[in-house]
């Protein structure tokens, strides 16, 4: 599981998952680029990395803006010398509500920054990685609209279930250049798109572990998708879940 020299960007890197995930990463000897809006956030961890003796550079910026995705594979390799993975982990759950009843700004809103976001990613990304001879591509999709619908959640599960079509076309396209594309489905996670207790215990029913997963479980998960030890995973939708898609409650 050490990733020492590889060099990975990793989105939404200012909280939870995405966050988690930059810790073992720098802690296995990855170099980073972290991505995520809230810069202060990101600097304060690249501050902390650093201090224990790991590489990591902030980029601040939308994900939903194609400029932030060709900056973050350009700092990849300004200040690394290429890109060997990345972890698209940047999301929204946005407005939520019945699709009749939902604005169309509120939808592209959501589509822009969980699936409009992939695209980008994968058209910096790709080549970058292809003049590495491969890496490997990790998005975050979801559990909700691919094993469930959840109500209110219209934009996030069409979005999310984009995301798997895209990974699934860019896992057949790009195999042969040594290029692996994964897409990560977690179950409920405590992060802070899910701060309020009721909606947390709600969640923790849907799954027959009867928890939520902490970010540090599902960042194991990513840095797998990441790593070597999956060298023969892709085109893959891996939930990690705690048995949401069998459970029936």
């Amino acid at each position: 599981m050490r990733q020492d020299g590889k060099v990975f960007i990793i989105t939404g890197a200012s909280s939870g998952i995405g966050e988690a995930a930059a810790r073992l990463a720098a802690a296995r000897g990855a170099r980073l680029v972290l991505g995520a809006r809230r810069g202060g956030r990101l600097d304060a961890l690249v501050a902390e990395i650093e201090a224990a003796g790991g590489a990591a550079v902030a980029v601040p910026g939308d994900v939903a803006e194609e400029d932030v995705a060709a900056e973050l594979v350009a700092v990849a390799a300004r200040t690394f010398g290429g890109l060997d993975g990345a972890f698209n982990n940047a999301g929204t759950l946005g407005a939520m509500g019945p699709v009749p009843e939902m604005a169309p700004a509120d939808w592209h809103a959501v589509i822009a920054t969980n699936l409009t976001a992939a695209f980008h990613a994968a058209r910096h990304q790709v080549p970058a990685m292809a003049a590495r001879g491969g890496g490997s591509i990790v998005f975050t999709s979801s559990f909700v609209g691919h094993t469930i619908g959840l109500p209110g959640m219209g934009a996030y599960a069409a979005a999310k279930a984009g995301v798997i079509g895209l990974m699934q076309v860019l896992a057949v396209e790009h195999a042969a250049q040594g290029i692996r594309v994964n897409a990560l489905l977690p179950g409920g996670t405590r992060t802070g798109m899910m701060s309020d207790p009721a909606a947390q215990a709600w969640a923790a029913g849907l799954h027959p572990v009867k928890r939520l997963a902490e970010p540090e479980e599902i960042a194991e998960a990513a840095l797998f998708l990441l790593g070597g030890a999956s060298s023969f995973v892709t085109g893959s939708a891996m939930l990690v879940d705690g048995g949401n898609s069998i459970f029936k409650p």
